[in-house]
Order: C-alpha cells, then sequence, then structure tokens
C-alpha cells in the first residue's frame, strides 16, 4: 500500500517538475500565449495524475469491499457477545448503559434550556421594572411643569 502511494507521489512530482520546467523555460521567452500553454499544460498533468490516483485508490476500495462482503458471512460482524445472544446480562447492561447516557445528556441539555428561559424572565423582569421607574419618574416631571 505504501509501495503504491510512493509510486504515485513520485510520478506526480516528476510530472510537477517537467511541467514547471516548461512553464519557467516559456516564461523566460516572454511570450504570453507560451505562458499560457505551459499553463495548461502544467493544469492538465496534475489534473491527470490526480485522476490516475483517484482510480487507483477507488479499485482498492472496491476490491476491499467485495473481498468482505464474499469473504464474511454475517457472524463475522457482529462480536462473540451480541452474536446470537438474545437477552443476556451483557446485552441488558449495555442497553441500559444507552439508556443512562442518553438520560445524562437531556438533563445537560434540559439545564441549559432552563437556565436561557431564566435569563429571559430576569432580564424581562428588569425592563419592566426600569420601564416602570421611567414612567414614574415623567409622570413626576408632567405635574411639577
Amino acid at each position: 500500500m505504501t509501495r503504491l502511494r510512493s509510486f504515485a507521489a513520485s510520478a506526480m512530482q516528476a510530472r510537477l517538475r517537467s511541467s514547471t520546467f516548461a512553464l519557467r523555460a516559456t516564461a523566460d521567452k516572454s511570450s504570453f500565449g507560451e505562458a499560457r500553454s505551459a499553463r495548461l499544460r502544467l493544469r492538465h498533468g496534475l489534473r491527470s495524475a490526480c485522476l490516475a490516483v483517484a482510480a487507483q485508490l477507488r479499485r482498492r476500495v472496491l476490491t476491499t469491499a467485495a473481498a468482505v462482503v464474499i469473504g464474511g458471512g454475517s457472524s463475522v460482524l457482529a462480536c462473540p457477545q451480541c452474536f446470537g445472544a438474545e437477552e443476556t446480562s451483557t446485552v441488558a447492561g449495555t442497553k441500559l448503559g444507552v439508556l443512562v447516557m442518553l438520560a445524562i445528556t437531556l438533563l445537560v441539555q434540559g439545564a441549559f434550556v432552563g437556565f436561557f428561559l431564566y435569563l429571559r424572565k430576569r432580564a424581562n423582569s428588569i425592563a419592566e421594572i426600569e420601564l416602570d421607574t421611567e414612567w414614574s419618574e415623567l409622570q413626576g416631571a408632567s405635574r411639577t411643569s
């Protein structure tokens, strides 16, 4: 696997070096059209190298998936404790552990919601108190004038 990666990486580096050299040589000639064509060749070379590596990776993944599907039965996909065990103490303990973790998560989220509702209620009460004091100040100022 590492040999394939190193081979693909070295092939891509060689293409990049040759394309970069061609780009620099063309840029020295100071011709806009030639520099543009060299840049396009460089992009095409990088794109083809990336596509080749992606194709190899895709082929490897499909081969591995096919080997697992063909070679492995359903017993390979399950652990020895869970496979065929209907209601043992391990399965019951696992279910209880999942329920406890869900309960703790919901309690923490509920505490956050409760805290923000408390902050909203307190902000509303402070705003009402400030409004009442401002209204009483305005009424007192209008009586004196």
